[in-house]
């Protein structure tokens, strides 16, 4: 087969985070069927093993779902393959298949499928595998020739306060905010992508109005693209590019203090918040990915990133001493480690196989969370790169990737493999 064929099976299998035990079974009956000795953990990571075990590839089998996925229609557009009204999930299936597409042919190593990365690096974040390799190579990178050295540490904000309500008829609006860009809420935070919550609050900024039902955004690490909204208000309010507006009669509960939740979207200081000139990418951010209201309780949740661990710390203390200023209660959670950038023999010799097959490499670190900083932590004594093929738009339904770049960045991977033997 080939690396586009397995990956073509892989679309058939239903993947998305935390649903994704389809998937996790055919892995390991394909390992098992070549060969290859395999353990699973109780966090669903399975290691498969066979031959020499001096090199690992790593990389995780859930998905971002996005419109129709797990119901993944492929369509391809010149040299890029995307889904149709859905994400694609190249981001890691194209990695999981190149990892096939090596136990089709034996080579020997150890093959890392870890869980729910998507949702907060849950099973990296509990390998505890007896690992052999010197060296791994992380498969979930999504620029070609660029060899990652460094990522983002994150921490995920979850913010709750109670309104009191009260029933109300009369003329309400139905607001919908919908089909905007979407994005991943790290490697694209800084392309002034719209925030659907955010531009929601600065539509009614200067309106007096009453919330009965809000809900919007899709993922915590995604830039919400979506969102829906039931108010009533004394001034007229009408569509406008990005949203629709439904005026009608009815008699819901809404909330007493509505006015002070516009507020507290308007006054979120949403985005980068500090750019590194140096490594070419933003050093601090946050996205506010999801708000709902819940009967009588706001739930608003967000996904601060640093390039620096204590800098995250800091970034962490002060949104939560804002949204205590409006009397919510605030937790913080799903919190893994920045990844300090470094070179060493191994990235060196991954950056040197890179310029022979793409004629130029660059070291990079992305602003985004990868597991190769929770395993750095848990086995500091392996050294790890992290490359990959082009993405564009991972975690939306624009997502889509360069073929051709899939092409390239499995040879780099087989002359890697050949490499480490000499270092």
């Amino acid at each position: 087969m080939s690396v586009l064929e397995h990956f073509k099976t892989i679309c058939t299998i239903p993947h998305c985070s935390s649903n994704a035990e389809r998937l996790k079974e055919f892995l390991i009956s394909f390992a098992k069927e070549r060969g290859y000795d395999v353990e699973i953990d109780e966090k669903n990571n399975i290691l498969a093993y066979g031959g020499s075990r001096n090199i690992a590839f790593q990389a995780h089998y859930d998905m971002v779902c996005v419109g129709k996925a797990p119901n993944i229609k492929l369509v391809y557009e010149d040299q890029y393959l995307k889904a149709d009204d859905s994400s694609l999930g190249a981001d890691n299936g194209i990695a999981i298949a190149m990892m096939m597409e090596m136990m089709d042919d034996r080579v020997g190593g150890e093959y890392i499928f870890t869980s729910d990365e998507e949702i907060g690096l849950i099973g990296a974040s509990a390998l505890r595998f007896d690992l052999r390799s010197k060296y791994m190579l992380n498969l979930d990178s999504e620029d070609e020739a660029e060899v990652y050295i460094g990522c983002a540490g994150g921490v995920d904000l979850k913010a709750t306060k109670r309104y009191e309500k009260s029933f109300l008829e009369g003329d309400f609006y139905e607001i919908c905010i919908n089909d905007l860009p979407g994005g991943h809420s790290g490697v694209e935070i800084h392309k002034d992508i719209p925030n659907a919550i955010k531009l929601f609050g600065e539509f009614l900024k200067d309106k007096d109005v009453k919330i009965a039902f809000l809900k919007g955004g899709e993922r915590i690490n995604s830039i919400p693209s979506s969102l829906r909204a039931i108010v009533s208000s004394s001034d007229m309010i009408s569509s406008t590019k990005n949203i629709d507006v439904l005026r009608f009669h009815g008699r819901f509960e809404v909330c007493e203090n509505s006015n002070e939740i516009i507020s507290v979207i308007n006054n979120f200081k949403n985005g980068v918040l500090s750019y590194n000139d140096e490594l070419n990418v933003p050093q601090d951010s946050i996205n506010l990915a999801l708000i709902e209201l819940k009967e009588d309780e706001l739930v608003i949740e967000a996904s601060a990133r640093s390039m620096d661990s204590k800098d995250l710390n800091g970034i962490g203390k002060e949104y939560k001493k804002y949204l205590k200023s409006f009397g919510y209660s605030v937790k913080k959670h799903g919190k893994y480690p920045a990844w300090k950038p470094k070179i060493n023999d191994f990235s060196k010799t991954v950056c040197e196989v890179t310029k022979e097959i793409f004629g130029e490499c660059k070291y990079k670190a992305i602003h985004a969370g990868l597991e190769t900083a929770i395993i750095s932590d848990l086995y500091p004594d392996i050294k790890i790169a992290s490359i990959g093929p082009t993405i564009i738009s991972p975690h939306s339904k624009h997502e889509k990737v360069d073929l051709e770049s899939v092409d390239r960045v499995y040879k780099v991977v087989r002359k890697i493999v050949d490499r480490v033997g000499e270092l």
